[in-house]
């Protein structure tokens, strides 16, 4: 009984063991989309209430549970029963990242900044207009978010699934809940965070007082407000970048004739004479991410011919 007892701890542990590793595996290079997570989905409320806000952070992190809800057990199915569909869900999960991110690039750099200006000069106005019902328009953002983070979870899921396939169903039960779980909660946690930045900033900055502690607090805050627009567009630069270095990752692993590329380079990169470690380091980053913007010029181009061919366009 003792033996069996001890077996069945020994087991526990390593079970434990595995799911800490993969765990951490997982989160890892599920990092990727966090960056674009957290900007997309702080960007998704930009325009509410400052009074609604969280509760519409909240109503999409509820949309985001229900999405993982259905992809985590879509995902262990694929895994009982099609294993041979991992891969090719990985590339088409690799190809999207990367569309997404040239899409990104292309909207910047094919749009002048007097466009971009007039699109956000007739969003203010438009919540502006008495006429206009901003429940309605709230409950677009939320429908909104909650398809952009489908697609996002999908990518995490599908990333997760690859790294824990061939471990014990147990195993990629609690890895692939634990990654869905702590995803979401983190993100929403730091998106209603960055949504509030700017309202922390602005009450800091109005404190009273003549004090050294009520003037720094008053620093502060006017510091949080200047910084809280550069905030975001870091992380959004910050995921653009993220989405080219995973997605190509992908594609690189997953298509053999692009691994080997990749492994030439960095061995030559890593034969320079003296400065063979920073570029051995820096080359597969490097190389992964120019895949992923040509993975993505390709398949934007093929969206686009498509989305042409349609008729009565």
């Amino acid at each position: 009984m003792a033996t069996s007892l001890l077996a069945l701890i020994d087991d526990i542990a390593s079970i434990l063991d595995d799911v800490a590793l993969l765990s951490k595996v997982a989160a890892k290079k599920t990092a990727g989309v966090l960056g674009d997570d957290l900007a997309l989905n702080a960007q998704q409320v930009s325009g509410v209430k400052a009074e609604r806000e969280l509760p519409v952070v909240w109503a999409v992190a509820k949309g985001s549970f229900i999405n993982k809800a259905i992809l985590v057990p879509a995902a262990l199915a694929i895994s009982a029963f099609a294993p041979w569909g991992v891969t090719p869900l990985l590339m088409v999960g690799g190809a999207f990242l990367c569309y997404e991110g040239f899409e990104k690039l292309a909207h910047k750099f094919l749009h002048s900044k007097a466009e971009q200006a007039a699109g956000h000069e007739a969003l203010v106005s438009a919540l502006a207009d008495p006429s206009v019902d901003l429940r309605d328009v709230e409950k677009t953002k939320i429908k909104g978010a909650i398809r952009t983070d489908f697609i996002l979870s999908a990518e995490i899921v599908a990333i997760t699934l690859g790294t824990v396939q061939g471990s014990p169903f147990s195993t990629q039960l609690v890895v692939l809940s634990g990654i869905a779980v702590a995803m979401t909660a983190g993100v929403y946690g730091i998106v209603a965070g960055i949504v509030k930045l700017d309202d922390g900033g602005l009450y800091l900055s109005q404190r009273p007082g003549a004090r050294a502690w009520s003037r720094f607090q008053r620093s502060l805050g006017r510091g949080i407000l200047r910084a809280a627009p550069w905030l975001m567009k870091f992380l959004s630069v910050a995921g653009t970048v993220a989405m080219f270095l995973v997605g190509g990752g992908i594609l690189t692993h997953g298509f053999t004739p692009l691994h080997h590329w990749v492994d030439m380079g960095t061995q030559w990169a890593s034969d320079v004479n003296g400065a063979g470690g920073l570029l051995g380091a820096v080359a597969p980053l490097a190389l992964d991410a120019m895949v992923g913007v040509a993975a993505g010029a390709l398949v934007l181009l093929a969206v686009t011919i498509v989305q042409r061919m349609k008729p009565g366009r």
